[in-house]
């Protein structure tokens, strides 16, 4: 890797960190530049979701204040994070890598879907609580359990917009605000990176620089984030993801 690209990927880390953060979906900014500087996908992947460790756990500790009052809904939901991303991350080394090349544009496409729906699903999930007049339950009962589970295998096996799909499932079945919300989300997703971290440690191949170059980009972001990214267009953060997301799908779809 080159100093130019070296200095791409910590940008890329910077603002990945900053969009998790905020928003989600940090990984559809760092997958396509990692690609970029010719790793294979694999490799980029296991690499991203290392180097994206210090960027979740910084992004956690911004929001610390609107964690307060939510530690046992956090360690029922970590279990399901913990279950889920090890097995993710045990499905991307198990699978060939001509599958994983063919599952990820679609993954990526649904992820951009999601992201560029959020506002009309989230209108939709108030509209129907209204009209029933039921509360979403303290923990979310089974159905958020299982459902972030799934969404955690998704998010040891590929992580872009993992936290999307943590924030539509949170606030269809939660009776919280979305900051608070946003606050869980961060925590999750670095008990995901965490765990399949640590199992790649072991057993994948992954490329130190990259590694480096995002664990510090992202720190910086996740604090960039916490402080200021509650003031940003959250039409300007969508219209910037959906933008190279779908870049990124047309650089996989073309190797």
């Amino acid at each position: 890797m080159t100093l130019g690209e070296a200095l791409a990927v910590f940008a890329a880390g910077v603002s990945a960190g900053g969009i998790n953060t905020v928003v989600g979906s940090g990984t559809l900014i760092t997958f396509p530049v990692l690609l970029a500087t010719g790793l294979p996908p694999v490799t980029a992947t296991v690499s991203n979701a290392l180097g994206m460790i210090p960027g979740s756990v910084s992004g956690a500790f911004g929001y610390r204040k609107e964690l307060g009052g939510q530690g046992r809904r956090i360690l029922k939901l970590s279990v399901g994070a913990l279950l889920g991303g090890f097995t993710g991350a045990t499905l991307l080394l198990a699978l060939p890598a001509a599958a994983f090349e063919r599952i990820v544009p679609a993954v990526l496409s649904l992820a951009l879907v999601l992201v560029a729906l959020q506002p009309l699903i989230s209108k939709i999930v108030r509209g129907r609580r209204g009209a029933t007049g039921d509360l979403a339950r303290r923990d979310g009962g089974p159905l958020l359990f299982t459902g972030l589970t799934l969404a955690s295998v998704y998010g040891g096996y590929f992580a872009a917009a993992q936290g999307i799909i943590y924030m539509s499932l949170m606030g269809m079945l939660l009776d919280e605000t979305l900051q608070r919300l946003n606050a869980v989300k961060n925590v999750l997703v670095a008990v995901v990176n965490a765990i399949a971290a640590v199992f790649f440690l072991f057993v994948a191949d992954f490329d130190w620089t990259a590694v480096v170059m995002i664990a510090f980009g992202s720190m910086l972001g996740g604090q960039i984030g916490a402080k200021v990214g509650r003031r940003f267009s959250p039409a300007t953060l969508r219209a910037l993801i959906v933008t190279i997301g779908s870049v990124s799908i047309v650089q996989l779809l073309r190797r």
